[in-house]
């Protein structure tokens, strides 16, 4: 199961040169290969993730897993 506290774990890492890898941790490979190489499209795209990856998690966890999984 992915994560929101480890995609946010993995884009605080793009703040010291890591950019793009919270996109391949939720899925999105070629994204990832851009920030990576982009720094971030110039850490503008980095700040509009730290929006977006609640979504991209629940997206992940919906394609990956099938649906939301409520553990009990």
């Amino acid at each position: 199961m992915i994560t929101p506290g480890m995609a946010y774990l993995l884009w605080a890492l793009g703040w010291f040169g890591f950019c793009g890898i919270h996109r391949f941790y939720v899925g999105k490979p070629l994204t990832g290969l851009l920030w990576l190489f982009t720094g971030g499209l110039c850490l503008v795209g980095q700040i509009v993730d730290a929006f977006l990856i609640p979504g991209m998690v629940e997206q992940a966890n919906h394609r990956f897993l099938g649906g939301p999984r409520h553990w009990a």
